[in-house]
């Protein structure tokens, strides 16, 4: 590892963290958060559809990204790839993870909150870690501190981040874009109120400016 480019993070500030809970959401939900210029989309597998939707999207709707995320081991590594994802994360990491990453040459962030995990991420080849959950392991101040001895590592926050205090991680020079599930609000989803979610996606976008 690694000639992987995250080149990819550059292009919005946040990356939706997606749960997919009726199929004919994903599309309408992807074209809805590309409109209002946020690109990443990092569909979960916290549902029964979410490689599903990975392939809709990647299919039909112009313009986006489409990633996977709360890839727990190597087999669900293999579907979401095997299903079109263009990267992967995990909320934690683990030797089979890493090598399938590793395997594939496709993006992975693997998770770490601990001075030890991002130790061993980082021998591993990956330079670009989700910190999750962000809110209540440390926040910002935790990964500004990991600036000091791992400078050469960049870091992805999701959970508890909202339009409120994204900023403050943004804002941070090893902070590479956040991830959030404020864009993709079930009750909006729900009523299919997508003019709304690429207001909210519009208004993401501009964090970081």
């Amino acid at each position: 590892m690694n000639s992987v480019s995250y080149a990819f993070l550059d292009n919005a500030p946040v990356i939706p963290v997606i749960a997919i809970q009726k199929l004919e959401h994903a599309v309408p939900l992807a074209e809805a958060l590309v409109a209002g210029g946020i690109m990443n989309l990092e569909v979960t597998l916290r549902t029964e559809h979410g490689l599903a939707a990975i392939g809709l999207i990647r299919d039909q709707v112009k313009g986006a990204n489409v990633g996977v995320g709360t890839v727990c081991n190597a087999s669900e590594f293999d579907a979401a790839v095997d299903a079109g994802a263009s990267f992967v994360v995990s909320p934690g990491q683990s030797d089979a993870l890493f090598e399938r990453a590793q395997v594939t040459n496709i993006p992975f962030l693997p998770g770490a909150v601990t001075a030890t995990e991002v130790m061993a991420a980082k021998e591993a080849g990956f330079k670009v870690l989700k910190f999750f959950p962000a809110s209540t392991s440390g926040g910002a101040a935790a990964i500004k501190a990991f600036a000091g001895p791992f400078a050469d590592l960049q870091f992805v926050p999701t959970g508890g981040i909202n339009l409120d205090n994204a900023g403050s991680y943004l804002s941070l020079s090893n902070v590479r874009a956040v991830g959030g599930s404020w864009l993709t609000p079930a009750a909006a989803i729900q009523n299919g109120q997508w003019a709304d979610i690429t207001q909210i996606a519009r208004e993401a976008s501009q964090l970081g400016a």
